[in-house]
């Protein structure tokens, strides 16, 4: 046991949840949840956090990290006309599609085969609409977004992974100085929530479809990169039954979907956290451990949220993903042949169009699929 063990795994932890807490905020808002069921999500699913990696870490002896979906929260976000009772039906679904794909492998492959252009494309265009609404924070209250903006930009350039970290630490505490804050809430233990889920087809088509599809393009399939990266080989199978699991169960207390980590499995894995490869699962049980702090304190946290400048939130959410929205442009252009469906995929996206009460991202989805197969069908003949 080393201290690095102990300093890594909660660095990481920390970067994972404070850095995409306030997109748990703006999706519970974009569902008009209530604050006692934005408090259950955040305490549910970091006790899916907890329970995903500890299991994961100690049973299989490697620092398999979890964490929750951020781009799925942005897809749930930019998402228009869902209910909160809506949006935990489909993170049912989404949960049950996740336990089958890693029970049949034919479905991993099939999803793997979706080409990256298209998922990237897809992601990028839901990452949009977070990025310009940071941009119009900035003549809401140019005097409070601005010094943070520049605090973000400066901070980045000695360490990128605590540059929203040190936004959102310092917005709140200049929140409160300036007189932005009007109370500062009590700390109370957390409780959850139980909301009964409605299965929509729409919600179904255009939520847990989409959701299902960024999550393994995202999140599962960069996670399991990440691990084999720094040199172990993931049972693949066994962390997508139990983050598909976890899913299941948290669902029901408004968590969305878990799933493997990439950046805060990158912290986890390297020479940093233990030069050992062999000691480095020991990040997993103090990973989990800080989760379960925060599944403690959630209702406090969402509390602090619910009291700060709108601008903030946004602010913070806008910046906390320019790094995955870079990344995912990137990705989408990166394939010259396939760069048209692409921008097809991501145009589609970010216009936010809703045709028969089914989402932009489904319609982006097979608008980019359609090019692609136009692509594929000319070159045959």
């Amino acid at each position: 046991m080393r201290f690095s063990v102990i300093a890594s795994a909660v660095v990481a932890a920390v970067v994972g949840f404070g850095g995409t807490l306030a997109l748990i905020i703006a999706a519970a808002q974009a569902l008009s949840a209530t604050q006692a069921e934005t408090a259950s999500w955040v305490t549910a699913i970091c006790l899916a956090m907890f329970a995903a990696t500890g299991y994961l870490s100690w049973r299989y002896k490697m620092p398999i990290i979890s964490a929750w979906s951020t781009p799925g929260l942005a897809l749930i976000g930019g998402s228009i006309g869902f209910s909160m009772q809506q949006a935990v039906g489909a993170f049912i679904v989404t949960a049950i599609a996740i336990i089958i794909t890693g029970l049949i492998k034919p479905i991993s492959a099939f999803v793997s085969r979706i080409p990256a252009s298209i998922a990237s494309g897809m992601l990028a265009g839901v990452l949009f609409a977070f990025l310009t609404g940071a941009a119009r924070t900035i003549p809401v209250d140019p005097l409070f977004v601005l010094p943070l903006v520049a605090l973000f930009f400066i901070i980045r350039l000695f360490n990128p992974a605590m540059a929203v970290l040190a936004v959102l630490f310092g917005g709140v505490i200049f929140a409160i100085l300036s007189g932005r804050v009007a109370s500062i809430p009590h700390i109370e233990l957390s409780t959850v929530t139980v909301i009964m889920p409605v299965f929509d087809v729409r919600a179904m088509i255009g939520l847990a479809l989409p959701l299902y599809l960024v999550t393994m393009a995202s999140q599962n399939l960069p996670g399991f990169a990440v691990l084999r990266a720094a040199g172990y080989e993931p049972p693949t199978s066994a962390a997508l039954l139990v983050t598909g699991l976890v899913s299941l169960i948290s669902a029901p207390f408004g968590a969305h979907t878990s799933n493997m980590a990439a950046i805060s499995a990158a912290i986890c894995t390297g020479p940093d956290a233990h030069p050992d490869p062999g000691k480095r699962w020991l990040t997993g049980p103090f990973y989990a451990l800080s989760y379960l702090i925060f599944a403690i304190f959630g209702a406090s946290l969402v509390a602090l949220f619910a009291v700060l400048p709108p601008p903030l939130i946004a602010l913070v959410a806008g910046l906390a993903l320019i790094g995955a929205f870079t990344n995912a442009l990137a990705l989408a252009l990166k394939t010259e042949p396939e760069r048209l469906a692409a921008i097809v995929t991501f145009a589609v996206t970010a216009s936010g169009i809703t045709i028969g009460g089914i989402g932009a991202a489904f319609w982006a989805l097979v608008a980019g699929l359609a090019v692609v197969f136009v692509d594929h069908a000319k070159k045959r003949f």
